[in-house]
């Protein structure tokens, strides 16, 4: 991604400032001129380790044109709720260095469809699984008058294992977009000088759609024709309902219910089954008979019931020790399959629109858990009471699954572990193992980081890679000196967690 920063825009520069005096912007996440993103904390929120809760704060200067247009925006967006849409909580007006901003604060995001893009294109079965929620998304929102107005590849995220849209370009139907950033081919050609309306998400849509089975937008030159070209590689169904999507007409694009239609046509209703004929005279007269036999008919069961239900054993059953009746256990279900992001990651790039901060931790070697399931454990029986011994190494066992403090390398100041989404830890068989190489100056500061061994996985490689350049160390020593030092970090990945096993090279 290219991040070209004026001095009037947004500057990853500003790490570390706050933003109206209560977000800190903890790490640069991205940007295009002249917004920028950042990672924030919201004190007053707390995730299940007790920590601040992790989120995303937007900064735009307050004097592009539509700055005005956004705080209205980002206002409606806060009062939406759908399980496919980013959470919004907060917005406002802050200033950084003399910029004038205003700023908005959504629910973080563990993964961007863009960073899936820079190594693959999604399957056939990913993309039926992506455009169930998004249709489902941009229905309430044009439900509600609104549009989304940004759909592309880089505001559709992954939280946890549910897919949802950014609500960053939320607008009213009718408005007129006047945006300063540079247009793509996701943007519908009316949005450029007219109001925006449902259909301009449609065409939005059917442009994503040919990115994420291609990984590259279509192709249109807007001087010479009216509608972009879908490639003749795309499969059905999604290369025609990306065509009718594409339509430079919006009144001759699908709709949202056409393209649910055509992705699933048994789960359409026919017309002549939405209708139901009105019931004839002689219809009524047959039900009203068959309505009282239904209803004797369920008397007498009910009584039948009630005078054949099981006994308990008597004090004389009881007395000779005669077993009794058990009544009939209904099957214990299995539990329902642990459900995986959409978004499983195969590769990330080193720089990403979007980017999962890294988490800090001073120890030299540290395990990191990934989140339990939240699927609910069938009940079972009470086990019988487990000897000290068996009961001691079930509590080590435990412990090794949860991080365990290790003993702190005196010459490592600040270590920072890869922040790994739970989907992608579950993907690990065995151990996977990323290392690195440091070049540290005499200050202790990272210069220099390469993968030397990447591993089976671009993804962990790159993750592993961010994370070692943000390591920090107390400056070695030659001759009474400070000098520079090498260091090789081996990250071991495993489904248990993640260690780090530092070595110094030289001097």
């Amino acid at each position: 991604m290219i991040e070209v920063m004026s001095e009037a825009g947004v500057r990853r520069e500003w790490v570390g400032s706050f933003a109206d005096g209560k977000f800190q912007l903890l790490r640069w996440l991205g940007g295009s001129h002249p917004s920028g993103v950042f990672l924030t904390e919201l004190t007053d929120h707390t995730d299940l380790t007790g920590q601040s809760q992790k989120a995303v704060i937007k900064l735009v200067p307050a004097e592009v044109e539509d700055g005005e247009a956004r705080l209205a925006a980002w206002q409606a967006a806060t009062t939406l709720s759908h399980p496919n849409l980013m959470k919004v909580y907060t917005h406002g007006r802050c200033e950084i260095d003399d910029v004038p901003c205003v700023y908005v604060v959504t629910e973080f995001a563990d993964e961007v469809l863009a960073e899936i893009l820079y190594d693959r294109p999604l399957t056939t079965k990913e993309t039926r699984d992506l455009l169930g929620p998004v249709l489902e998304a941009l229905s309430y929102l044009h439900a509600n008058g609104l549009v989304h107005g940004r759909l592309n590849p880089s505001n559709i995220m992954a939280a946890g294992d549910s897919l949802k849209l950014t609500t960053y370009g939320v607008c009213s139907v009718g408005a007129v977009v006047t945006s300063s950033s540079t247009r793509t081919v996701c943007d519908a050609p009316e949005t450029e000088f007219g109001p925006i309306a449902p259909a301009s998400d449609i065409w939005s849509l059917g442009a994503t759609l040919v990115e994420v089975l291609t990984k590259y937008p279509p192709q249109w030159n807007r001087a010479r024709t009216a509608e972009p070209t879908v490639p003749e590689s795309m499969p059905e169904p999604f290369a025609s309902l990306a065509r009718k999507c594409l339509r430079s007409d919006p009144a001759g694009r699908f709709t949202l219910d056409e393209i649910a239609a055509r992705l699933d046509p048994a789960k359409t209703p026919s017309r002549p089954q939405q209708k139901r004929a009105a019931a004839s005279p002689h219809r009524r007269r047959i039900a009203v008979p068959l309505a009282i036999v239904a209803l004797v008919l369920a008397g007498i069961g009910f009584w039948y019931a009630l005078s054949h239900r099981v006994q308990p054993p008597s004090a004389a059953q009881r007395a000779q020790n005669l077993p009794a009746v058990a009544p009939v256990q209904a099957p214990v279900q299995a539990p329902a399959p642990e459900p995986t992001a959409m978004l499983s990651p195969t590769a990330a790039p080193d720089e990403t629109a979007i980017t999962t901060p890294a988490q800090a931790t001073p120890s030299a070697s540290t395990t990191v858990t990934p989140p339990a399931s939240n699927s609910a454990p069938v009940a079972a029986p009470v086990p019988p009471p487990q000897p000290a011994a068996q009961t001691a190494q079930a509590a080590q066992a435990t412990d090794n699954l949860s991080p365990a403090p290790a003993t702190i390398n005196p010459a490592i100041v600040n270590q920072i572990l890869p922040d790994i989404i739970p989907s992608a830890m579950r993907t690990i068989s065995g151990t996977v193992k990323v290392s690195v190489r440091l070049a540290v100056d005499e200050n202790g500061i990272v210069t220099d980081a390469t993968v030397a061994s990447a591993g089976p996985s671009n993804y962990f490689a790159g993750k592993s890679l961010e994370a070692a350049r943000h390591w920090k160390f107390k400056p070695a020593q030659v001759d009474g000196h400070a000098a520079p030092s090498n260091w090789t970090l081996e990250f071991q990945y495993r489904r248990t967690g993640i260690k780090v096993v530092p070595e110094q090279k030289t001097p």
